[in-house]
């Protein structure tokens, strides 16, 4: 599992909702819903939270 500081875990916002990002396994997880009422996931890569929007990837 890659290690991302409390301190970054703070400021980093999911680009598509603007909601603060939550750690699940090797996943940031916005914490609220998009549009369709999904949750999104980004991964992280060798510890860099890869945030591009779903649409981008």
């Amino acid at each position: 599992m890659s290690h991302i500081s409390a301190d970054l875990l703070k400021i980093l916002r999911c680009p598509v909702t603007g909601s603060t990002l939550e750690r699940r396994g090797d996943e940031l997880v916005s914490a609220r819903t998009d549009d369709d009422g999904e949750r999104i996931a980004y991964p992280v890569q060798d510890g860099i939270p890869v945030l591009l929007p779903p649409t981008a990837s």
